[in-house]
């Protein structure tokens, strides 16, 4: 889920549940218009200048799109949860996600700070501090390719941008036509839970990032009714009576190959109690614990291909 609004693990890392995709062939509805237009307003509204050279980051998806750019060497401080690529771990911390912090960011003197989080408090404070500040969409596939442009435009290569976003639309468009060939097994994607038990559910609804990925890759979201929200609160009840040909559970991420096997292995444990289930009867149950899989970004095409891996039975866990 920034990651794909609301903190998504707490202790770990965060994922923005209302941050993820419509399709990129869609228009944009009227209110998102708006909204794209005004977001274009506030970049353009930053002043003349040259393009920046001390930029923060509030947000993986902010971080990892920077880098892809080539401004890595830009980049001076990010939010507590990013870290991919590694190099992100060594740069100094501006807050969360949700809290970024406008003291520890004025003490990095940047004259450009990316948010995705709208917060009147601190856009006020970096206001104040005369720090040029834009904001950046991020709740949908068509956010996605808004914030490489937006970013893109404010930090001055517009042309990379367009061609990361090509890059990205190619890869998913042939994932697509994969897809197509393939049945559509019945999916259900859990994005959080208490650990340890399969409780306090947080599962993919409809409209959002990952139920849009997922799309692409083929499944069919058994959630995706327009009755549920986003990322809706589900009871093991309901997972039994949905009864989905395939489960995938983003619920954990872990930073060493030894602490993601042990949560693979646990994750599967815990849902292989249940063998009323058809995907725990078919084997097809999938424990992610990459958070390519959750943050909205330049990365997508490999969390569609990971999710397309599930969906369709190749591989193992990730």
């Amino acid at each position: 889920m920034n990651r794909v609004r609301g903190p998504r693990h707490s202790g770990r890392h965060e994922f923005d549940r209302a941050a993820v995709p419509r399709w990129p062939h869609r228009s944009l509805p009227a209110r998102s218009a708006a909204i794209l237009l005004l977001l274009m307003a506030c970049a353009v509204a930053l002043p003349a200048q040259t393009a920046p050279q001390r930029i923060v980051s509030t947000s993986p998806s902010i971080t990892e799109t920077l880098f892809e750019l080539g401004l890595g060497d830009k980049v001076v401080g990010v939010s507590q949860f990013c870290n991919y690529p590694p190099q992100v771990r060594k740069l100094p911390i501006v807050g969360s996600y949700i809290r970024p912090d406008p003291e520890a960011i004025a003490r990095l003197s940047p004259d450009l700070v990316i948010l995705e989080r709208q917060s009147s408090q601190l856009t006020d404070r970096l206001t104040a501090l005369h720090i040029p500040f834009i904001q950046v969409p991020h709740a949908t596939l068509q956010d996605i390719y808004t914030e490489i442009q937006l970013i893109g435009k404010a930090a001055g290569v517009p042309d990379r941008a367009a061609a990361l976003v090509a890059q990205i639309q190619g890869s998913l468009a042939a994932i697509r036509a994969k897809a197509r060939a393939m049945p559509s097994p019945r999916v259900l994607v859990i994005v959080d839970r208490q650990q340890g038990t399969l409780s306090n559910l947080t599962a993919v609804g409809p409209d959002n990032y990952v139920d849009q990925i997922l799309e692409i890759a083929g499944g069919n979201n058994v959630l995706a009714k327009p009755s549920l929200p986003e990322y809706p609160r589900i009871s093991l009840e309901t997972v039994l009576r949905e009864n989905p040909d395939v489960i995938i559970d983003l619920s954990g991420t872990q930073e060493t190959e030894a602490a993601r096997r042990a949560s693979r292995s646990a994750t599967l444990a815990l849902w292989g109690q249940y063998r009323a289930l058809a995907a725990v009867r078919a084997g097809h149950v999938y424990a992610g614990t990459s958070d390519s899989l959750v943050v909205p970004g330049p990365r997508t095409p490999l969390a569609t291909q990971r999710l397309f891996d599930f969906v369709h039975g190749i591989g193992d866990s990730d």
